[in-house]
């Protein structure tokens, strides 16, 4: 299987429309960006059930921004619509595999109501822990 350019015209529908996607955020520019990317296109051969997308963060600058990527390369990884986990630099090819797998195997059910109860928390004015997503309290 070979990579998804991703844009903010097909994003929703990808993300949506795939049970699990790998996204690789990067330019042209970088140069780890253009070291990661046969590790990424190879990822991409060894997990046939994947959808694997790169996103151009120059080309799709809005889009980057929505995600505030400062990094470049970053990974993202959603599943059943969710964004499960994110990290900026370069990933191994075993850590690759081994993120597809453990994304995988999640009962997203389970996930789905952690989610439920920390946005609960968020409202009731529980929640007390850091964020990394840039909202405050």
């Amino acid at each position: 299987m070979s990579t998804t350019e991703i844009t903010s015209d097909n994003f929703q529908s990808i993300v949506e429309g795939n049970d699990t996607v790998v996204l690789d955020c990067w330019a042209s520019w970088c140069g780890p960006c253009r070291a990661f990317a046969p590790v990424y296109e190879a990822a991409s051969e060894r997990h046939q059930g994947v959808l694997w997308g790169k996103l151009d963060t120059e080309a799709q600058q809005e889009l980057a921004a929505a995600f505030d990527i400062r990094s470049i390369p970053t990974v993202m990884v959603f599943r059943q619509g969710i964004l499960l986990f994110r990290q900026a630099g370069m990933l191994p090819a075993k850590a690759l595999d081994e993120l597809v797998g453990e994304v995988q195997g999640l009962d997203m059910d389970d996930v789905r109501r952690q989610i439920e109860e920390h946005e609960k928390a968020h409202a009731e004015g529980r929640c007390d822990h850091d964020h990394e997503h840039g909202h405050e309290h």
